[in-house]
């Protein structure tokens, strides 16, 4: 029973890694989301290997009510779906500051988080533009996440270069 679990694990570590991968060596692009209301963010990725990458995300909020930052760094392993299209997940971490201003509540503070990511992204061949769709859920927050929780569901187009 365990050399058959052996080479299943085996047989699917081949099946991952046979198949093309077209991650690009660096994007840079922005993020477009709404996780408690930080919305847009500056986006990186550093590819590693064939099939995992850095991204790295530089999130602002400037309001009437609320100033906020925060940066998140996540390792990803991405998979190869067919052409273009290639589907990740990855784990991760960050950290930002927040001060909360209007009439009857000041707050202010630091918070770390923990991250997940999921998504889907479609590197264009013709043109160096990437667009990739993902789901982020991120833990900690510190008293800045209701319930020290908050994700987000998030579009992002970076330009893709060596």
């Amino acid at each position: 029973m365990k050399k058959l679990i052996l080479t299943a694990v085996i047989a699917l570590g081949f099946a991952f890694s046979a198949q093309a991968q077209d991650i690009s060596k660096n994007a840079l692009g922005l993020r477009f989301g709404d996780n408690d209301g930080l919305g847009g963010e500056l986006s990186y990725q550093r590819a590693l290997g064939s099939n995992n990458r850095l991204e790295m995300d530089l999130g602002f909020r400037n309001s009437n009510n609320v100033d906020a930052f925060k940066l998140t760094g996540l390792y990803q392993w991405v998979w190869n779906i067919d052409g273009g299209f290639n589907w990740y997940a990855g784990v991760g971490a960050g950290v930002g500051s927040y001060s909360v201003k209007n009439d009857n509540f000041k707050d202010n503070g630091t918070f770390v988080y923990a991250a997940g990511d999921i998504g889907i992204e479609y590197g264009f061949r013709e043109v160096p533009i990437q667009l990739s769709l993902d789901f982020r859920p991120e833990f900690g927050g510190n008293g800045y996440y209701s319930n020290n929780y908050g994700s987000d569901v998030a579009l992002a187009i970076r330009y893709k270069f060596n």
